[in-house]
């Protein structure tokens, strides 16, 4: 991490106006967003603005500390069953080399999903065998660097199979590979994936090239067996660790030297206080597209729901942003559910095997948050009101129609160049991009103390995808710098990421 700008948080200039941080924007129907306390502290100190001021609109802040914790939590609980595990921090989930420099001090392993990723994890020094590399598209490139640095590949089919033989052929090198699988039986159905070998496929194919090409195999180092599956539900990796605990017995007995099973990621995570709001928030929200409440979005947009003849069709396109099992408890779920004579973890122990997993979202959890200025205020005839930010929607957007937590509003600490809007108003928080559809939330806000020019909107709890999933550069507007809050010297510092 290097230092441009460092600036200190001074305790002292904390806002004397005893106000909740979230009290100056809401939703039409709340959304409470969980706060970690250094959230918190920054939002009602000077500082803040000082940051935006230094460093543009928007500007990332993140910490460290809740990664450090969230991860610690996992090693917790697998070693409370007696496991080997060790945790792989999806790098893409954000781009920051502070979260890699904290994996690094951690001992903890980096899932990496580009060259690009994987050359700074490298040039960070760690080891590895600390490293994976799960891209979804490998170049030559990028599969002579693992091959040539000895980090394991998740080989996801044939052609990725076939060119790591070539080229570890070619540099006279035995590549170090994970076999990602798919297609597990789970309540009667096969698990759809566009990612990895058919779990029923993979002992065939390499039989296959056992008798065609023997000499391929040389070449091949596998050590692991790999998967991620699509949503959060616990009882799929349940099943999917059923389903391969026999095929490492069976690969084993090749003479396959499997040494661990990687989980993948999808942990769930949690960014709303209240069960009861979500839950209403999107009773309403259903009443609203079928004509029966008002409505709680931009255009009334369904949020992945479509009314056709008095009824609903379609499913939430929205992460689901308020869950009761999350995180340690979760995996916990998983390793303690029923399996052969005893649980998932008995099995994992008789077998030596050890256990990995790639979360990202939620070891980040609590670990950063998006600020931007607010730059006008227009009334529409309706009667509600555009509040236009200097930031567009990429720059807080994953997959998600979405992003359905409640912002903050943290007034401006000087005098406005106009007058702030009324008390009570409520509108859209609108974006730079030159399109009707530049919404950086769509979900309709109130205002009760009004909007004025100068004003920061925070959108908290970014750190996982939303910050630098789907950014872009288009209108060659700057991507947003992101900078390092260290809990311990209360100290903000420039991150060194490569943007």
């Amino acid at each position: 991490m290097k230092t441009v700008g460092s600036t200190l948080v001074q305790s002292s200039s904390i806002k004397q106006t005893g106000r909740d941080v979230r009290s100056y924007c809401r939703g039409m129907l709340p959304l409470t967003a969980k706060l970690e306390s250094w959230i918190t502290q920054l939002c009602q100190s000077d500082t803040l603005p000082a940051l935006v001021q230094e460093h543009g609109s928007p500007l990332n802040v993140i910490n460290t500390e809740p990664f450090e914790r969230n991860v610690t939590a996992l090693y917790e609980v697998a070693h409370s069953q007696g496991l080997d595990f060790d945790v792989y921090f999806a790098r893409k989930a954000n781009k920051c080399l502070a979260f890699v420099e904290a994996a690094h001090d951690l001992g903890c392993g980096i899932d990496t999903a580009s060259i690009q990723e994987l050359q700074q994890v490298l040039d960070h020094q760690v080891p590895e065998e600390k490293i994976i590399c799960t891209a979804a598209v490998k170049s030559e490139a990028l599969l002579r660097l693992c091959i040539e640095s000895g980090v394991t590949i998740a080989v996801d089919h044939l052609d990725e199979l076939m060119q790591t033989v070539i080229l570890a052929e070619q540099m006279n090198r035995r590549a170090d590979i994970a076999v990602r699988l798919s297609g597990f039986r789970h309540q009667g159905t096969k698990l759809p994936s566009r990612f990895g070998f058919d779990i029923d496929e993979l002992l065939p194919l390499l039989q296959d090239l056992q008798d065609a090409s023997p000499h391929c195999l040389q070449y091949l180092n596998l050590i692991g067996i790999h998967f991620h599956l699509d949503g959060y539900c616990q009882a799929q990796r349940v099943s999917a660790i059923q389903q391969l605990l026999p095929l490492i017995d069976e690969l084993r007995s090749r003479d396959f030297p499997v040494r661990f099973l990687d989980i993948g990621g999808g942990f769930p995570m949690s960014y709303l206080e209240s069960e009861t709001e979500w839950d209403h928030f999107w009773q309403a929200h259903r009443r609203a597209l079928l004509g029966k409440h008002r409505s709680l979005t931009y255009r009334n947009h369904g949020l992945g729901l479509t009314p056709v003849d008095g009824t609903l069709i379609g499913k939430p396109h929205c992460y689901p942003y308020y869950q009761s099992l999350v995180q340690a408890n979760w995996f916990e779920g998983i390793l303690t559910s029923e399996s052969e004579a005893g649980t998932i973890a008995d099995s994992l122990r008789k077998r030596q095997i050890q256990l990995r997993c790639e979360p990202g979202r939620s070891v980040l959890d609590g670990c950063g948050f998006t600020a931007a200025r607010v730059e006008f205020r227009k009334q529409q005839p309706t009667g509600d009101w555009l509040i236009g930010l200097s930031m567009n929607r990429t720059q807080c957007r994953t997959s998600s129609d979405d992003f359905l937590v409640d912002p903050l509003l943290i007034p401006a600490t000087e005098e406005p160049p106009l007058p702030r809007t009324p008390a009570d108003i409520s509108g859209y928080l609108v974006g730079a991009y030159c399109t009707e559809s530049e919404l950086l939330s769509l979900r309709k806000l109130q205002f009760p103390q009004g909007v004025g020019i100068g004003d920061l909107i925070v959108f908290p709890n970014t750190a996982g995808y939303f910050m630098h999933f789907l950014e872009s550069r288009s209108h060659q507007f700057p991507l947003a710098r992101n900078v390092v809050y260290d809990n311990d010297t209360n100290q903000v510092e420039l991150d060194s990421v490569y943007n």
